[in-house]
């Protein structure tokens, strides 16, 4: 057997792994994880737009990123689910606005006091 050979039997592996995983967490007492990511720049949108949306493997995948580039993480399922309903690059309806205001105070209480500020504004 190559090493190559050995490799893809490494990765299916693991990607099997993961996928049990969700499998496991999706049962009827655990809802599929959902994430949403959303970024704001009032230069270029009036609202902040959805970037990046999804559930189960995807959305673990959305959250690894955020956790290695230190972009600040709000837990919220409702909120997850209704955003994850938008489209990629839309922006947040009005009728949302209240979600987002939540989610920002939320982020302004946890920066106070440590470097998710700087990484905000």
């Amino acid at each position: 057997m190559s090493p190559s050979d050995n490799n893809k039997k490494t990765l299916k592996k693991a990607v099997h792994t993961q996928s049990e995983q969700i499998k496991n967490s999706e049962t009827k007492d655990h809802k599929p994880l959902k994430v949403t990511a959303l970024r704001y720049d009032p230069e270029k949108n009036s609202s902040p737009v959805i970037v990046a949306a999804g559930s189960g493997f995807v959305a673990q995948n959305i959250l690894k990123v955020a956790e290695e580039n230190g972009i600040p993480i709000y837990h919220d399922d409702s909120a997850a689910t209704l955003l994850s309903k938008l489209e990629m690059g839309q922006e947040i309806p009005p009728e949302l606005f209240q979600i987002v205001v939540n989610i920002y105070i939320s982020l302004l209480n946890l920066a106070e006091g440590s470097d998710v500020g700087d990484r905000l504004f």
